[in-house]
């Protein structure tokens, strides 16, 4: 998994649309994830993919990159001189973290941890 392209994120400014447009393209079907904002998962392919509501401004897809090792990987983001922000915890899922390149491209990290819990 290390490397590997594991999830990508299509923001919406209207998320219906979307899924109908990636739906009739290529026969994607969608479930929606329990949680606490609108999330609209790939239903059963590989890499995951879902479809969230766009902030404002937001455009483009958001790419995950799989690692066994979020920290020592975001160590080494930064050594090699791009940014990454801290992990943060998805519950039950795992970890994520935001990067950006020597070149200004932004990606995300992301481990898988189903032992992660609520913070607090």
């Amino acid at each position: 998994m290390e490397g590997q392209l594991v999830h990508f994120e299509l923001p919406a400014q209207d998320s219906a649309r979307s899924k109908t447009f990636w739906s009739s393209l290529f026969g994607w079907k969608f479930r929606e994830f329990d949680g606490p904002v609108e999330y609209s998962m790939l239903d059963g392919n590989e890499p995951g993919g879902a479809i969230y509501p766009a902030q404002r401004g937001e455009s483009g897809p958001v790419i995950y990159f799989g690692t066994g090792d979020i920290d020592r990987t975001i160590a080494r983001v930064r050594e090699l001189g791009g940014s990454a922000e801290d992990k943060q915890a998805i519950p039950t899922v795992g970890w994520f973290a935001r990067c950006t390149d020597t070149e200004g491209n932004d990606f995300s990290l992301f481990q898988m941890d189903e032992s992660v819990t609520v913070p607090g």
